[in-house]
C-alpha cells in the first residue's frame, strides 16, 4: 500500500507507522513540519500539499474541525481507500461519505497519545475493503484492540470518555492548592498525576474536544449539587455516584 497523510503531527506519524503502509509522503500546511515527519519514519518522504500525485490511500490527521475540508480537498488523490484519524465520527464520516465516494472508507480513533501506543481504537468502517482490512490487521498486529462502532456510539461515548473526564481533571487541577506531597492520600496523589499529564499536553486538542462534545456542563452542574449538600444529600448524591451495590448488578443476575 502506497500511503499519503495528510497531516505531520503526532497521531499521522504514528498511523504512518502503524498501518502496515508499504511507502508513505506527508503532506502538510507546514512543510518543514512533513519534512520533519518523514524524517522522523524510516522510508518516508513529502509530497506537495497541492499536488496531483496519487496514491493508494489517504489519511486525514488534522485537527478535528479541520477534517470535513481536508476529506473535500484532498480525497481524489486516494484511488483505493481514505480514512481518518481525527477523534470526531459524525461529521468525519459523512465528508468520507460525500467525498470519497466509490472507494473504501473508515474513521478510526486512537484513544491515546501516541507515546502511549499500542491502546483502544474504535472504527466507523463506511465502506469496507482489502485496503481497510489490511489497515486494521496492521493495527491490531501493532497490539491495538480495533473495534467497530457507529458515529452515534462513538460520539456519545466521548462526552463521558473525554469532555467530561477532562473538565474533571482540568477543573481539580485549577481548583487545588500546593501541599507537601507527605499530605496526598491514595486518591489525591495519582489524581495530581493525571492532571499534570493532561495539563502536558496541547491545550488545542482539548479545547476541540471540549467544542465537539457535550458534557462539561453536567460536570459542573454534579461540583455545584456536591458542594453545597447537606449531610443527608450529600449521602444520597455518593449513593447515586456509587451505583448499584455488586449484588444488584445486571451480570450477577445470571449467575
Amino acid at each position: 500500500m502506497d500511503l499519503v497523510v495528510v497531516g505531520a503531527g503526532e497521531m499521522g506519524r504514528w498511523f504512518a507507522q502503524a498501518s502496515g503502509a508499504d511507502t508513505v509522503a506527508f503532506a502538510d500546511v507546514d512543510p518543514g513540519a512533513a519534512r520533519a515527519a518523514a524524517d522522523a519514519v524510516e522510508g518516508a518522504r513529502t509530497t506537495p500539499l497541492d499536488g496531483e500525485e496519487s496514491f493508494d490511500a489517504l489519511c486525514v490527521a488534522v485537527p478535528m474541525p479541520a477534517v470535513p475540508e481536508a476529506v473535500a480537498t484532498h480525497a481524489d488523490r486516494a484511488t483505493d481507500a481514505v480514512v481518518d484519524v481525527s477523534g470526531e465520527m459524525r461529521e468525519s464520516v459523512a465528508a468520507l461519505a460525500e467525498h470519497a465516494t466509490g472507494r473504501e472508507r473508515a474513521s478510526f480513533h486512537p484513544l491515546f497519545a501516541a507515546d502511549n501506543a499500542p491502546g483502544n481504537v474504535p472504527v466507523v468502517v463506511d465502506r469496507d475493503g482489502p485496503v481497510v482490512e489490511g489497515i486494521r490487521d496492521s493495527l491490531s498486529a501493532a497490539g491495538n484492540r480495533v473495534f467497530e462502532t457507529t458515529p452515534a456510539e462513538h460520539d456519545r461515548a466521548m462526552e463521558t470518555v473525554q469532555a467530561k473526564a477532562h473538565t474533571a481533571v482540568l477543573a481539580y487541577a485549577l481548583a487545588a492548592e500546593d501541599v507537601d506531597p507527605r499530605f496526598h492520600t491514595p486518591l489525591s496523589a495519582p489524581l495530581s498525576e493525571l492532571a499534570d499529564q493532561v495539563t502536558g499536553n496541547a491545550p488545542g486538542v482539548y479545547a476541540d474536544i471540549q467544542a465537539r462534545f457535550d458534557g462539561g456542563d453536567a460536570v459542573a452542574v454534579a461540583a455545584r449539587e456536591l458542594a453545597a449538600a447537606d449531610p443527608e444529600t450529600f449521602r444520597a448524591l455518593y449513593e447515586d455516584a456509587a451505583g448499584p451495590s455488586t449484588s444488584e448488578r445486571p451480570e450477577d443476575a445470571d449467575r
